[in-house]
């Protein structure tokens, strides 16, 4: 069975961090890339990072040099670490399969007020 579920989210005040973690099965984790996204309230779904089967990472210009993206493919896991975290971050954050996404999991509030 193909799952998705993320966790970790909360709520945090500007400047602090967060770390997300995406737990997977059902398909092959090892080969395949992995993307976080977001949606915040109102607006659409947008990729936020993405880091391939070989390691490599790329993100959105808003969140470069603040979060960062890793996996662990005993896990089959993936997480985003988010640091120096500001208002506009805040949102439900999925991951997916980077190419053939699957269905979406529920999500993870993340939120970032005083």
């Amino acid at each position: 069975q193909v799952q998705l579920v993320e966790s970790g989210g909360g709520l945090v005040q500007p400047g602090g961090s967060l770390r997300l973690s995406c737990i997977t099965s059902g398909f092959t984790f090892s080969s395949s890339g992995m993307n976080w996204y977001r949606r915040a309230p109102g607006k659409e779904r947008e990729w936020v990072a993405t880091i391939s089967n070989g390691q490599s990472t790329t993100y959105t210009d808003s969140v470069k040099g603040r979060f960062t993206i890793s996996r662990d493919n005993a896990k089959n896991t993936v997480y985003l670490q988010m640091n120096s975290l500001k208002p506009e971050d805040t949102a439900v954050y999925y991951c997916n399969r980077r190419f053939q996404p699957l269905d979406w999991g529920q999500g993870t509030q993340v939120t970032v007020s005083s």
